[in-house]
């Protein structure tokens, strides 16, 4: 299973295709927007989500709410862009009237995009750059979650820290922290630490700056022996590391108790070997994988956020074409969105776990792929 996206911030649409999700997956458009909605919502959110009411229209492999097995096509309008037509217009036009970008933000890709492919408006590289493209990255990773409901799998993602404010670690159970988190607008699990970060966004906000944070995303019931420890490149660790570095913003991550585990005996921190109708774990220290490979406890990814880029006050910068100092560009942004960054990690793992599966166990119906996991399971459960 693979899939492109496309489409600018302020362009017509955000587009992707899919190809590889077997036939016979019920599939709706109403299943994807729930997690376009979530996507919009999390305390420091900015003006932007007041605008866009992000909702998918399934345009191709889909009929009568299943799949047929033929490359999915999913758009997003972008409602702004009605107010971007001149600025963001295909078609050459007459004048240039609108504001042309020439002085970079620190932090964001500006000025290294217009170093690599030439451009002399800064906006040629924010546009595409910007994290308005997880929006569709949400919408593929909602087909995905569906693949693995379907075989019994959940993702979850949740916030362990915004800025100075953390929770630390969390002993709830996956459920648990399903339910904990749907009254806190930064979903966190603890109401108490879920107002402090709060505070601490709103303090950020009227100083004009911005706050990074930690994410917890989880996946539970996934079967052991997924992934490889054959070549580096097929490790399936490997491979959600780095997708969740693909993600705009993320600038680490780790597994399971990684934090601690570096600094620990190993005699404190390997998953001890117990065996009660199948092979366990007595301990979840690696986060459910071993060599590459799931191991059948749960997953557990981090992902360390860094503050969004643009800043209402400012930081230096350098005019591409005087050199000289300025205050760098402000465009439109939020001050934290490290709740939304955790819906879109979790389509982020949905996808490769997805992906991973239909690798394994290769099938173009639905209905053939439960019927490889059940077996896989048992055979697990009988080693």
């Amino acid at each position: 299973m693979r899939y492109l996206c496309s489409g600018e911030s302020h362009g017509p649409q955000l587009t992707a295709i899919i190809e590889g999700v077997p036939a016979g997956l019920l599939l709706t458009e109403e299943m994807i927007n729930k997690d376009l909605k979530l996507r919009q919502q999390g305390y420091g959110r900015g003006d932007r989500m007041k605008i866009e009411s992000d909702q998918v229209q399934i345009t191709s492999g889909v009929r009568h709410g299943m799949t047929l097995g033929s490359p999915i096509t999913l758009v997003i309008k972008n409602k702004d862009n009605k107010n971007w037509s001149e600025v963001m217009a295909i078609e050459p036009i007459p004048s240039l009237e609108y504001d042309i970008k020439k002085v970079p933000r620190p932090g964001h890709a500006d000025l290294v995009g217009a170093m690599k492919y030439g451009h002399r408006d800064l906006r040629n590289v924010l546009e595409r750059s910007s994290a308005r493209e997880t929006a569709i990255r949400v919408a593929v990773g909602a087909v995905a979650k569906q693949i693995l409901a379907a075989l019994g799998i959940e993702v979850l993602s949740h916030v362990l820290q915004i800025g100075k404010v953390s929770i630390g670690e969390t002993h709830l159970s996956f459920d648990e922290i399903k339910e904990a988190i749907q009254d806190s607008p930064v979903r966190c699990v603890d109401p108490i630490v879920s107002a402090k970060m709060c505070a601490h966004i709103d303090d950020a906000k009227k100083q004009g700056d911005s706050v990074g944070g930690i994410v917890q995303v989880l996946a539970k019931n996934v079967p052991p022996a997924l992934g490889t420890y054959v070549q580096f490149d097929r490790k399936l660790d490997a491979k959600i590391a780095a997708a969740f570095i693909g993600v705009q913003s993320v600038k680490g991550v780790y597994f399971g108790d990684a934090m601690l585990s570096s600094s620990s005996f190993g005699s404190e921190v390997h998953d001890q070997i117990a065996y009660d109708q199948g092979f366990i774990r007595t301990s979840n220290h690696y986060g459910g994988f071993e060599g590459g490979m799931t191991n059948g406890m749960p997953l557990v990814v981090h992902a360390m956020i860094k503050p969004i880029p643009t800043l209402y006050q400012p930081l230096n910068s350098i005019h591409i074409e005087t050199k000289k100092v300025e205050k760098s560009m402000i465009e439109r942004s939020d001050s934290c969105v490290v709740p939304a960054a955790g819906i879109v990690l979790e389509s982020v793992l949905a996808m490769e776990l997805a992906r991973e599966i239909l690798e394994e166990f290769g099938s173009n119906q639905m209905s053939n792929l439960v019927e490889a996991m059940n077996r896989h399971r048992q055979a697990m459960r009988d080693f």
